[in-house]
């Protein structure tokens, strides 16, 4: 049974910084494409990063950029997200999730999904 368990949200202040991180098991990690997703109150969940099975590819939604850095220990079967420059619009729940298939680059099927952890900014 695949687990993801994400940890080390949190309040912070704007402009500060946190780390997320995306414990998995139960299948081989190191051939999965993983990503983040977040979902503020009354709003639609919505992608924020991905890192392909290798980590050579990533991707960001446009209001990261530049912000976050998506990456992963396939050793530790970890992903993380470290969060720079945080502004009140980035609260949300972070959730981690995993591709449907292998060997695939883009997340365009999640098959799993993490709890999620609360990310609160305060300005």
């Amino acid at each position: 049974q695949v687990q993801l368990v994400e940890s080390g949200g949190g309040l912070v202040q704007a402009g500060g910084s946190l780390r997320l991180s995306c414990a998995a098991s139960g299948r081989t990690f190191s051939i999965y494409t993983m990503g983040w997703f977040r979902q503020a109150p009354g709003k639609e969940r919505e992608f924020v990063a991905s890192i392909s099975w290798t980590a050579a590819r990533t991707f960001y939604a446009d209001s990261v950029k530049g912000r976050f850095t998506v990456s992963r220990d396939n050793a530790k079967n970890t992903m993380y997200l470290q969060m720079n420059a945080l502004k009140p619009e980035d609260t949300a729940v972070y959730y981690c999730a995993q591709a449907k298939n292998p060997y695939y680059s883009d997340l365009t099927d999640v098959a799993f999904w993490g709890q999620g952890t609360q990310v609160t900014v305060s300005s």
